[in-house]
């Protein structure tokens, strides 16, 4: 790069940040907030404050929706894929057709390496577990705005920033872990998977602190006008992208490992 090229990007870089600095001091203190950090963190948590109504029907927290959303895209991304994809595959892969593959294999390979011999359900429950994780942490970064039943605007989180769909994934990769102690050792491997009752709650908890804990750093750094400027798109998407890989990864390994004892 020539010195006359680098002049210029550092002085646009330069100029960018300063209209974002001027920006950040000229709205200080200019807007409503209308509930405080603690009480923001908070809700962050719990939900009791900003709740959407369903339907009319019921007032729920915004994972809720979060988790609907999710699962819609997904089964109509599947959908698509079986249907438009799949059947014009070809001998040479395209750039599509070697990403599906490889986030499928990926998958397959971690069942069949730690369980050998009963793998087929465990390969398929993984690749869907896997990519319902990834999807819906990546479903954050759209920042699509709903209003609660308060009037106030808020972004859909992720489904599993919820204590409630995290459970609900710990619980269902216990009970698939049961199933393969089940199906390859009978009683024998209900014992076995019985032995370790606290997995669904590590399971539960793991994945529910390590997405919450990029959702408390993104609020609290766009709370303040001051850091809402560049920063927040930087530590949200970095954020989000590492819980997304490490959060799929980990889950998916620890069921595969846990299925394959059992059902040894």
């Amino acid at each position: 790069m020539s010195k006359k090229k680098k002049i210029l990007m550092f002085t646009f870089f330069g100029v960018w940040i300063l209209v974002f600095l001027i920006g950040s001091i000229l709205l200080q203190g200019r807007y409503d907030k209308f509930e405080t950090i603690q009480e923001t963190m908070r809700d962050a948590v719990l939900h009791e404050t900003n709740q959407i109504s369903l339907f009319g029907i019921k007032d729920v927290n915004p994972a809720v929706i979060s988790g609907f959303a999710v699962t819609a895209v997904l089964l109509l991304l599947a959908l698509i894929i079986r249907i438009a994809v799949i059947p014009r595959f070809k001998l040479i892969p395209g750039r599509f057709q070697m990403l599906l593959e490889e986030w499928v294999g990926f998958f397959d390979r971690l069942a069949k390496s730690n369980s050998p011999h009963r793998n087929k359900f465990l390969g398929a429950y993984l690749f869907t577990a896997g990519s319902y994780i990834f999807v819906g942490t990546c479903f954050e970064l759209f920042g699509l705005q709903v209003n609660t039943t308060e009037g106030h605007p808020i972004a859909l989180p992720a489904p599993l920033a919820d204590i409630n769909g995290a459970i609900m994934m710990g619980c269902l990769s216990y009970l698939v872990i049961l199933s393969g102690g089940i199906a390859g050792n009978g009683m024998k491997g209900v014992g076995k998977t019985l032995k370790d009752f606290s997995l669904p709650i590590s399971m539960s908890f793991r994945l529910f602190g390590a997405l919450l804990s990029g959702a408390l750093v993104t609020e609290l750094v766009y709370y303040y006008v001051t850091l809402s400027y560049v920063l927040p798109v930087i530590v949200g998407v970095l954020f989000t992208l590492l819980h997304a890989l490490i959060q799929t990864y980990v889950l998916t390994m620890l069921t595969s490992v846990f299925y394959g004892e059992v059902c040894e």
